[in-house]
């Protein structure tokens, strides 16, 4: 079982690697994003280097947002080749196929946490954090791409084409750009901002890189909020797409 899972985790992979849009998406947009908004806010661009500092966690979740997007084109894309009734009449199940989505896209997660945090430092972004909280940084970031992969999962579900599901990823993507990441939530939008993974990821990375230890209840209260939002979204998403989206 697990090779099949590897075998596909290897194909999705090369995937990416074959094509230039995705590739982009997941790993050069990312790297520019930072240097942008290093440059432009940074010391070293001329700015306010403790704007940068400020910014700078909300790039991490900022990247991994984007996982919606590139997932919801991935199944769609699938459904459309073909390849999924292929997949239908082989031993792999679904589980199988979705489960190696999920390690293909944790793999990228880390992949960009690594660009974006190289990067940062690059830009003169100096967290006050140790290696405990680099690794807590890194759980919250795997959560919130396993979350990203539920809704690009939902997404797909209600898609009937790659092109249909670029538009409609934004409709998960656009509020945790605005209102989970750089945007700081009034009382007005903070009821909106309950509801998204991306703004208790903010939140607990920031704490993590302003020295506030790792193990400290707030941040294990974050843990458990978006580890439990996680697995809720991609049962939903598994369900959905089960249902609707191989049709």
């Amino acid at each position: 079982m697990m090779q099949r899972v590897l075998a596909l985790v290897k194909m999705e992979l090369l995937k990416l690697i074959r094509e230039p849009a995705i590739l982009f998406l997941n790993l050069l947009f990312p790297a520019i994003l930072t240097l942008v908004f290093g440059l432009a806010f940074g010391g070293i661009g001329g700015g306010d280097s403790a704007m940068f500092d400020m910014m700078a966690p909300g790039l991490f979740a900022y990247a991994c947002i984007f996982l919606v997007m590139t997932v919801a084109m991935s199944f769609t894309e699938d459904r459309e080749s073909g390849l999924l009734k292929r997949i239908n009449v082989t031993p792999t199940t679904s589980s199988q196929f979705i489960g190696s989505h999920i390690i293909t896209n944790m793999v990228i997660a880390v992949i960009q946490l690594v660009i974006v945090f190289l990067f940062s430092l690059l830009m003169g972004f100096r967290p006050n954090v140790d290696v405990f909280g680099v690794v807590m940084a890194f759980i919250f970031m795997l959560l919130l791409s396993l979350c990203s992969v539920g809704l690009g999962l939902i997404t797909a579900s209600i898609s009937k084409s790659s092109g249909a599901a670029v538009g409609l990823s934004f409709i998960f993507i656009l509020p945790q750009m605005f209102f989970g990441t750089f945007i700081q939530p009034t009382e007005v939008t903070q009821g909106i901002a309950a509801f998204l993974p991306s703004y208790y990821v903010t939140k607990a990375i920031t704490t993590i890189f302003n020295g506030v230890s790792p193990f400290a209840v707030e941040i294990l209260m974050y843990l458990g909020i978006i580890a439990l939002m996680s697995i809720l979204i991609v049962i939903l998403g598994i369900f959905l797409f089960k249902k609707f989206g191989k049709k």
